[in-house]
């Protein structure tokens, strides 16, 4: 696909999926702008209670139920894995160091009460209040795994104890909300078979800029058309109604982050300040998606200068960091495990280096012990990234961190 070809398209679609194994993905048009792409998140569902029946609990689980009716009472997750019988393993279940494929996870959980069990003396039954973590790709079963209990871990599989049932897991639950889209002034290719009524289009997201090249991944649409007509855009693109969206759609407020890049990019830092924490992490990873590729690292030794007066949560952080390394708008990581392969090079500095942290004391106040509850999918909740995180993996890279 040329440049000229792009012109004026932002939006490209890549079929990664249909074609036969060796064969090469195919583009199956382009289009100025997805409707239904930018959305503002569903509200948060209640937390969901859970009972344990039969438990012998262990470790911080046992912990837990020494302070019952406090903030105490609670866990980050609690990971129940089915003990099949092994005559019986399910079908489609494989095994992994600390469990199987069958194990469920329960997060933020909370011990709201405890009762001696009737299934066994000296056996409790506890009543839990949390969510489940529904994985997008896994679909949760209806029934529990054939099995003979479970047993209970933390996910680096701290020993929480065992339990002989869970009630309140298994189950149908809702389906998420459909969130059909449109492509707006879509040129689709040859190899395209017709945008008709009836048609699945099952394709890669990628973002297009100014001068044609493509810059990151943004998730998979795949959906059925609905009815394709002539779009006022011009002369042989299509708006073409769709039955479904992508899986993981953007934010609202990220269509103007993904503006600003198309425009070329910030020209000044700290612009990312002005967004809530959500949108902060969206920024962070169209940095990354449009990093200049191939520029030589800056020599080991330099001295780098964080500006940390808007530093009040993590992904402040990496908006920050990246920008200290690399300008406006750069990128210098966006997780934890990203800021430790930016330390080994590649990224725009090589190290050792210094970094001098001015106002770091916004961060001392805000990168704390707790839990983070602050996306709007459940999936990536967690506990905190602190800030001694950030700075045991700058001392492991030989990273001298000057405060200010």
């Amino acid at each position: 696909m040329t440049t000229s070809a792009l012109s004026g398209a932002r939006w490209l679609l890549l079929d990664e999926y249909t074609g036969e194994v060796g064969e090469p993905d195919v583009t199956l048009g382009v289009c100025h702008d997805i409707d239904g792409l930018f959305v503002d998140p569903e509200p948060l569902p209640p937390p969901e209670t859970f009972t344990l029946l039969g438990c012998d609990p262990a470790g911080p689980l046992l912990g837990a139920l020494r302070h019952l009716g406090t903030e105490r009472a609670w866990l980050p997750s609690i990971a129940l894995t089915p003990v099949h019988r092994p005559e019986h393993r399910p079908a489609g279940c494989w095994t992994y160091e600390y469990g199987c494929t069958c194990e469920e996870e329960l997060i933020d959980v909370t011990v709201i009460s405890r009762r001696p069990s009737a299934a066994q003396d000296g056996l409790a039954d506890l009543d839990l209040r949390g969510y489940v973590r529904l994985l997008p790709e896994c679909e949760m079963p209806e029934e529990k795994p054939d099995g003979t209990g479970f047993r209970l871990s933390t996910l680096d599989n701290e020993n929480l104890g065992e339990c002989l049932d869970v009630t309140g897991v298994f189950r149908v639950r809702p389906a998420a909300p459909v969130r059909p889209v449109t492509l707006i002034g879509f040129r689709p290719e040859a190899t395209l078979p017709g945008a008709v009524e009836g048609h699945r289009i099952t394709a890669s997201l990628l973002a297009v800029q100014r001068d044609g090249r493509t810059a990151g991944h943004f998730g998979v649409l795949s959906a059925v058309v609905v009815s394709a007509r002539l779009s006022r855009l011009g002369d042989g693109l299509l708006d073409i109604a769709l039955d479904d969206g992508v899986e993981e759609p953007l934010p609202s407020g990220a269509r103007e982050i993904f503006q600003m890049w198309y425009d070329g990019g910030p020209a000044e830092p700290n612009l990312w300040a002005r967004y809530d924490r959500l949108l902060r992490h969206e920024w962070s990873g169209r940095a990354g998606c449009h990093r200049p590729q191939g520029l030589p690292d800056k020599p080991a030794g330099m001295t780098y200068h964080l500006d940390g007066r808007f530093i009040t949560d993590i992904d402040a952080f990496y908006c920050a960091i990246g920008e200290a390394i690399n300008g406006p708008g750069g990128y210098f990581g966006g997780n934890l495990d990203a800021l430790h392969d930016c330390l080994h090079g590649g990224w725009g500095a090589a190290s050792p280096f210094r970094l001098v942290w001015h106002h770091s004391d916004v961060a001392r106040r805000h990168l704390v012990p707790g839990y983070d509850r602050s996306s709007h999918d459940l999936r990536y909740w967690s506990p905190n990234a602190e800030l001694d995180d950030l700075l045991e993996i700058f001392s492991e890279h030989d990273i001298e961190v000057e405060f200010g």
